[in-house]
């Protein structure tokens, strides 16, 4: 017991366990540790729907599963709309209190079912939407999706060393719809990721949660560094944590002393081959979103 003394007790994070053992993840997944504190948190009166991404394998082969809760596994582009069709269904018996989560990665949020979200956040359907980025089309080869940061390596950037176009922001992109809540959450922050999905299942109408989620094989990273990788991009602020309500009242969740994004680089090999001025070039486009995200933190705290 004296040698576990110095670790941290996670004070949101229930001790009861949702996901069973016997997932087919692979080691170091930030996607299963992810989903394990979520169902912590949302406890089994919870539905999910799962469009094609690594989660539907990730969840066992039929009639397997370790999600431990009922799973709708649904075409790629219908992640938004089929939950919704769930939440309308559940409404209309008069069930209530059960969540209905939509589990995604960046390419069936970003890029395939683009559209379908954009419609259930106009609709405001009564669902919590996740997004597990981890920046490509891992399960299918490590291609590259909008989600895709500028520098990575991927599998499909014929003709280029690397992706040369920047990441699409989810979160903004939902802001503009005026949904009543949007977050962004890492695994290397439990307590924050589970305050997070409490406020989700308390709102109404349409929520989304954006989950940095690292993947050892397609990020070329050690598997033991997943958290350390997370943590980083919070703390480099290549991924900032903040929540937005009703699109324009900006919290931030965390400001951690400043790290070099290069400190973040390093850990995947997916960067190895920038050169230090094109590092730098991150650094600066890293620096500008930060400051722009204050600037939107300052204008809703003179707002009111």
């Amino acid at each position: 017991m004296q040698q576990l003394a110095h670790l941290k007790k996670f004070t949101e994070v229930a001790d009861r366990e949702i996901m069973h053992s016997g997932h087919v993840a692979c080691p170091g997944c930030g996607a299963a540790l992810a989903m394990r504190l979520a169902l912590k948190t949302l406890g089994r009166d919870t539905i999910i729907v799962f469009p094609a991404c690594c989660w539907a394998v990730i969840d066992g082969p039929f009639p397997y599963s370790a999600s431990g809760v009922p799973v709708f596994q649904v075409a790629f582009e219908t992640a938004a709309i089929s939950a919704g069709a769930i939440s309308a269904g559940l409404e209309a018996t008069g069930k209530k209190g059960i969540n209905v989560v939509a589990w995604a990665g960046d390419g069936g949020t970003m890029d395939i079912g683009f559209g379908q979200l954009s419609a259930a956040a106009e609709r405001n359907d009564h669902i919590i939407y996740v997004c597990y980025d981890n920046e490509a089309y891992m399960n299918t080869g490590i291609q590259r999706s909008s989600a895709t940061p500028w520098g990575a390596w991927t599998t499909t950037t014929p003709g280029k060393d690397f992706k040369q176009e920047h990441k699409k922001n989810l979160v903004e992109i939902m802001a503009a719809h005026r949904i009543p809540y949007a977050a962004t959450a890492t695994v290397a922050y439990p307590d924050d990721l589970v305050r997070k999905f409490r406020k989700a299942m308390s709102t109404e109408g349409f929520k989304l949660i954006h989950i940095f989620s690292p993947c050892p094989p397609g990020h070329k990273a050690l598997e033991k560094d997943t958290i350390l990788e997370s943590r980083y991009a919070v703390e480099s602020r290549v991924f900032p944590l903040y929540e937005v309500e009703r699109g324009t009242d900006y919290k931030l969740s965390m400001d951690p002393p400043k790290r070099q994004v290069n400190d973040y680089l390093a850990l995947q090999g997916r960067f190895k081959h920038l050169t230090s001025e094109q590092r730098m070039f991150i650094q600066h486009k890293v620096e500008e979103e930060w400051i722009r995200l204050r600037h939107r933190m300052r204008v809703s705290e003179a707002m009111g």
